[in-house]
């Protein structure tokens, strides 16, 4: 019997965007485009199998440390973007501001998606979501280049709406305007 099953929900792909130098800043360029491999977006500064340990688990492990790559793509719903701007006072927040990879429409609460969800694009390409992309200050540093006061209060709004991080587990393509498809893992919660 299968543990991932494939759900009702069919998005779609409204943005494609990489970053070619991730020691600049996040930011990253609209395409048309982007080309998936086992490291994730060929091209893009989060590219790689592996990758240091940063604050996203440092509880798990020393700064520095290598680990496996599950950061390779940064994803988001327009709407929950759109609900970030909203709450910081602006009309909206493009996805180059915030690090963005793909944005993604007609997925509930995407960025409560819970970890191992596959999203299978009409290419044939998967990505399997690894958690939630917690907020930080660096999107609101370049929304502060727009509007400081509503870079600073960036972290606090995007909370449960900053989208999440995935790897590739099939390679291919991911083109704007493409479909994917939501399969979802049991959802059962662990009690201790």
């Amino acid at each position: 019997m299968a543990i991932i099953n494939k759900s009702e929900i069919v998005g779609r792909t409204v943005a494609v965007l990489f970053n070619t130098d991730g020691e600049a800043d996040l930011t990253t360029v609209a395409v048309d485009s982007v080309a998936l491999d086992y490291g994730g977006i060929v091209g893009d500064s989060h590219h790689g199998l592996t990758r240091d340990s940063c604050v996203r688990v440092r509880q798990q492990y020393a700064r520095g440390t290598e680990i496996r790559n599950t950061r390779q793509v940064s994803i988001l719903a327009k709407d929950e973007l759109q609900q970030i701007a909203e709450a910081i006072g602006l009309e909206n927040i493009k996805p180059e501001w915030v690090g963005a990879n793909l944005i993604l429409s007609g997925i509930p609460r995407l960025s409560q998606l819970p970890s191992s969800t596959r999203l299978i694009f009409s290419s044939g390409a998967s990505l399997v979501v690894d958690v939630e992309n917690a907020p930080c200050k660096f999107p609101g540093e370049i929304i502060s280049r727009v509007d400081a006061v509503a870079g600073k209060k960036f972290p606090k709004a995007a909370v449960g709406l900053r989208g999440v991080t995935a790897w590739v587990e099939r390679e291919g393509a991911i083109a704007q305007d493409d479909s994917v498809e939501v399969h979802l893992p049991p959802n059962r919660l662990y009690d201790i």
